[in-house]
């Protein structure tokens, strides 16, 4: 009977201590995370700034966090880096919740896990920054360090420097202004023939002093925040050259990260070509700001041909969305048949303040398979490159489906009066709910062809696994026997 009451006692302590942890965290002050956590872990034994968090930051924070970058504060020294240890392991173990760092929310335990230009943190990683920020966030030795970083003032290209730059006009946006949409002057590109483009990004360039900003969205530091846009051969009195296309690009959002297309499937620049928007989308920092945008091409080498077309398919839904007031788990279902073989080049979802999450699925037959679940942040609008052989394979036939994860509710800083009902529009305040990924389609004959590479690319076996090529392993499952089928053949004509 003692032992039993000790037990309860101790369990009443526990429970008693829990509440007042909990109470406690629910109190916590963001402030709290400006400094280093309490050294009550301790850290694995050599985890220093120099040797361990220098290596994180240089690779995916410092293009941003550096003097005279978007983000609120430098990562480059350890004097600057050191008062946010507990900031860093913070937003960092966030990793694929709306206000990670970095922005890039792959979920790590679902669906394909292979992207191109990936800036996301591995386990140990985020363990290294962990075990940094509890330990005091030592220095260590300057010695370990890589070398520094060298940034170019002004814009910095996270793809490479382009093989050509356009500028926009300046546009000027006052600090009391409202939002704006409308079209902006044509940009004359400076080419003497055509090119076909392996990817694009734009950069805002604007006078706005971010030194002494300390907080706030990427989105406060913007004047544009989206641009939709195409590219089309124009006359001297700049109008359309009769005969000649409109080529759409993907779609310029704040902090948008570059497109990089199929390496089969460039998009063509044509000669004489003018970057042509008639919705342009404008907002206000706050304070009088004067911005322009440089859009940088990067060319396929002179000669190139893309083997396969665009595929344009509409994934998504802006007529019927209904999203309830003070309420979370919210989802929203989109689906598009696939009629030829296709090849998804990128996932990008598009939401507005209420989403929280997108997952793309593909249903072929009775295989129902998540391709990939991202988390959203309205701020950091990202799209997610396959890598070359991990970049769904789709037969015709296949459903492509798309579901969101609303949460329209005070927990989502996005939402700004979570009370209110939100339906189908082009404002932050409305919703769209739209997968802008690139798709590619494929004749019979590239279909077999690549996933035959696929095979041998990934040396796979009869009871391996491919995600999104649900026909990758059919040869070797149920191969075929093509002299006597051919023979068979042969007999029933009468040969």
């Amino acid at each position: 009977m003692r032992v039993q009451s000790e037990l309860v006692r101790l369990k009443t302590r526990i429970e008693m201590s829990m509440k007042s942890v909990s109470a406690l965290a629910a109190t916590m002050s963001l402030a709290a995370f400006l400094l280093p956590a309490a050294a009550s872990a301790q850290a694995p034994e050599g985890v220093t700034f120099h040797k361990d968090i220098v290596p994180i930051l240089q690779r995916s924070c410092q293009n941003c966090h550096r003097p005279e970058g978007v983000a609120p504060m430098s990562l480059v020294t350890y004097e600057e880096a050191a008062p946010f240890a507990g900031l860093i392991e913070y937003k960092t173990g966030l990793r694929d919740k709306a206000g990670a760092m970095p922005p890039y929310y792959l979920e790590k335990d679902i669906g394909i896990q292979d992207y191109k230009d990936d800036p996301s943190l591995s386990d140990e990683e985020l363990a290294k920054i962990s075990a940094w920020a509890r330990s005091g966030a030592p220095e260590g030795n300057p010695a370990d360090a890589p070398p520094a970083l060298v940034f170019e003032t002004g814009a910095v290209w996270t793809a490479g420097e382009p093989d050509l730059i356009v500028r926009s006009e300046d546009i000027t946006v006052l600090g009391t202004a409202p939002d704006w949409w409308g079209d902006i002057p044509r940009i004359a590109i400076p080419i003497e023939e055509d090119r076909y483009v392996s990817s694009v990004e734009i950069i805002e360039v604007n006078d706005l002093n971010t030194s002494g900003l300390a907080a706030g969205t990427v989105g406060g530091r913007n004047i544009v925040h989206h641009m939709i846009w195409s590219t089309q051969v124009l006359d001297e009195n700049l109008s359309a050259v009769e005969g000649e296309p409109q080529i759409p690009w993907p779609v310029h959002e704040i902090a948008r990260n570059p497109d990089i297309f199929d390496p089969d499937s460039g998009r063509l620049l044509k000669k004489g070509s003018y970057v042509v928007s008639d919705s342009v989308h404008l907002h206000s920092t706050g304070v009088d700001t004067t911005g322009h945008l440089l859009i940088g091409f990067r060319f396929h080498p002179v000669g190139y041909e893309p083997k396969y077309r665009p595929a344009l398919i509409g994934l998504g839904n802006g007529v019927d969305i209904s999203i309830t007031g003070n309420e979370d788990g919210q989802e929203l279902h989109a689906y598009a048949v696939l009629e030829q073989h296709t090849k998804v080049v990128t996932f990008e979802p598009h939401l507005h303040a209420p989403g929280e999450r997108m997952c793309l699925e593909a249903i072929w037959g009775y295989t129902v398979e998540t391709l990939s679940c991202v988390g959203y942040d309205h701020n950091w609008v990202r799209g997610y490159t396959y890598a070359d052989h991990t970049a769904p394979l789709l037969p015709k036939g296949t459903v492509l489906h798309i579901v969101g994860y609303m949460n329209n509710t005070r927990t989502n800083p996005n939402v700004p009066d979570s009370r209110n009902w939100q339906g189908s529009g082009n404002r932050s305040v409305t919703n769209m709910f739209i997968d802008l990924g690139m798709r590619v389609s494929l004749s019979e004959e590239q279909f077999l062809e690549e996933m035959r590479v696929r095979r041998e690319t990934l040396n796979l076996g009869p009871n391996d696994h491919q995600i999104g090529c649900p026909l990758c392993l059919a040869p070797l499952v149920a191969p075929l026997d093509e002299a006597p089928a051919a023979a068979e053949v042969a007999s029933s004509q009468g040969d």
